[in-house]
């Protein structure tokens, strides 16, 4: 087959039912483009497929962007046409995207690998693995994803936080209450994000998701999808043990070499060993006492930049009318997202993160006394308020080093912080500072985990806000107004102020009185990076597999996902004598 790029058509060529809500891919319309592009009558495109849509609103016509894939009547004229359009960057071979196995596990496997952690991480390293007969156990700190959900709204309608059942932990992972975006910035040449999304579509996702340019699939839909891959795992071999915290890893020798895992049984207060020499350390970037083990186990691990911020909530209709014109509305194009950054005078970045169209603010604190935001939304995106995270970067530069604060932070212990060399990063000193901020939080909010809040015409004029205007704030279980530059550092209040009128030149709106901004969103990555080798083997202990958000080598759902299963193949490949399959760079992955 041969890929085409940048097929346009005016959004009014796009067959559209609005009875079931359906876009039908314009086939006839296509095919004389794609014909038209390779200098072909249409009879000689036997069969198109839409692998990718997209809309540019660039200019005043609002306009279709296709990437389709083409089967020619003729199959010999493909090797001409592609020699011919050798140049031509959008005119290209299709290429195999389809998932390959490394290998079958050996009949008389006697070791069972591990994996730590149920989301979307740990969801496909499972599921990898199960589907190359390695019959993974998995161990999940949190509940079924269906219990996580009853305990998340214990805290968002009652105020009662359950530490180990949240936005944060349980099946699915914190990706579970998102948006659910499933797309991403990372290098993919092996097309994982591809077997990412297929996995989905078979276990219950919208099958739009294979061709729509920013898919997302939404809370309750991903429900659905989750259950469905965890009951292919089962029946495929695997074990998943719910309510299983990982409490210490046991290592031998000079090379040491993990043989075990520490376990506490959280439904029955049982602790006990399970041996493994490779287990997939899937834990989400809240896995903060797990990061704590690491490091008094010596696992090699430092500290890295992160962001912090608040939320900012506006009427999906002022983004609507700003990103779509007069076009806002159309039933094709959904509830509009944005995405913005500015490059402050004080050398702080601040960028838009986790925009949800048509969603609300939650709370996803997992410790008790402490508050933190975050951004959902349903499949349908048709709540009345767009909201984002508005975060400044941070550096470890600007993290506690202080034996106090780490006292504070930790209970008592200093992690040897007051031993470290002059000007170095402790590697926990980012969870110092997100324990300190969240902490604030909760006091600004009224000590009963309501955030607070103020009005983006107020925190740009640096006075309280004690009265909302026309926007209605989503945030649950409620919002307490005041003054939000006690809640973040100075430099990123300044930065924060100063980049609200310059998003409201990108969008129109952006910065109106009456927006809402509700702290403190800290938890936009892990605030540490779990080192590992070309192997996916951490760099100073064997066996041992650092993976996915929690260990900085991913940022969001879909990465996630493309990172579980690279490491469940190099799981497979360890236990098999195999070199780990290409992937191109190993980088930490985009943010979304």
């Amino acid at each position: 087959m041969i890929r085409i790029a940048e097929l346009k058509l005016p959004l009014s060529a796009v067959p559209y039912h609005p009875d079931n809500h359906t876009e039908y891919a314009p086939q006839e319309a296509l095919s004389q483009l794609a014909a038209q592009r390779l200098g072909l009558q249409p009879a000689a495109i036997a069969q198109l497929q839409v692998h990718k849509r997209s809309f540019d609103a660039r200019k005043s016509e609002l306009l279709a962007v296709y990437i389709v894939d083409v089967t020619l009547a003729e199959p010999a004229q493909e090797a001409v046409l592609l020699q011919r359009f050798a140049a031509d960057s959008h005119v290209n071979p299709t290429p195999d995207m389809a998932w390959h196995p490394v290998g079958q596990a050996p009949a008389d496997m006697q070791d069972r690998p591990v994996v730590v952690g149920f989301g979307p991480c740990g969801i496909f390293a499972a599921l990898v693995l199960a589907q190359m007969g390695f019959k993974p156990i998995v161990l999940e700190r949190g509940k079924t994803v269906r219990q996580r959900t009853k305990d998340t709204w214990g805290l968002w309608r009652k105020r009662r936080l359950t530490p180990e059942s949240n936005v944060q932990f349980g099946e699915g992972g914190a990706g579970t209450f998102s948006d659910g975006k499933l797309y991403s910035q990372i290098k993919d040449p092996r097309h994982l994000g591809r077997k990412v999304m297929q996995e989905f579509v078979t276990y219950g996702a919208p099958p739009e998701i294979l061709f729509t340019a920013h898919p997302h699939i939404g809370t309750f839909k991903l429900v659905k999808v989750v259950e469905g891959i965890r009951e292919e795992i089962v029946r495929l071999g695997g074990e998943i043990r719910f309510e299983q915290k990982v409490t210490d890893v046991l290592v031998e020798g000079d090379a040491r070499q993990l043989v075990g895992l520490q376990v506490l049984d959280q439904a029955s207060g049982e602790r006990y060993t399970l041996p493994t020499r490779h287990a997939v350390m899937a834990l989400g970037h809240s896995s903060r006492d797990t990061f704590a083990m690491f490091y008094e186990r010596g696992v090699a691990m430092e500290a890295k930049p992160f962001s912090v911020g608040f939320r900012i909530e506006h009427p999906q209709s002022v983004i609507d009318r700003a990103r779509w014109g007069k076009d806002a509305g159309h039933p094709l194009l959904g509830a509009a997202d944005y995405k913005l950054v500015h490059h402050a005078k004080n050398g702080r970045a601040v960028y838009s993160f986790c925009m949800c169209p048509g969603g609300t603010v939650v709370a996803a604190t997992s410790e008790p006394e402490r508050v933190v935001t975050n951004g959902m939304s349903q499949y349908s995106r048709a709540e009345r308020n767009a909201n984002a995270g508005m975060v400044c970067a941070i550096n470890p530069e600007d993290y506690p080093q202080d034996a106090e604060s780490f006292a504070w932070a930790f209970g008592g212990k200093t992690y040897g912080v007051e031993a470290q060399a002059p000007g170095a990063f402790h590697p926990l000193s980012g969870i110092v500072l997100q324990r300190q901020l969240e902490s604030k939080a909760y006091l600004l909010g009224g000590q009963n985990y309501s955030a607070p809040g103020q009005l983006v015409g107020d925190f740009v004029a640096g006075t309280p806000s004690t009265a909302f205007g026309h926007v209605e704030p989503s945030y649950k279980p409620g919002i307490t107004l005041g003054d939000l530059h006690q809640a973040l550092p100075a430099y990123a209040i300044e930065a924060m102020r100063e980049a609200l009128p310059a998003f409201g030149k990108k969008i129109r709106g952006y910065d109106m009185r009456d927006a809402i901004l509700t702290g403190v969103e800290t938890r936009t990555s892990s605030p540490v990076k779990i080192g590992r080798g070309a192997d996916f083997q951490s760099d100073n202990t064997r066996g041992l597999y650092p993976a996915g958000e929690g260990a900085s080598y991913a940022g969001g759902i879909l990465s996630a996902g493309v990172d579980g299963i690279k490491v469940g193949e190099a799981v497979a490949c360890a236990i098999l004598g195999l070199p780990v399959p290409s992937s191109g760079p190993r980088g930490s992955g985009a943010a979304l």
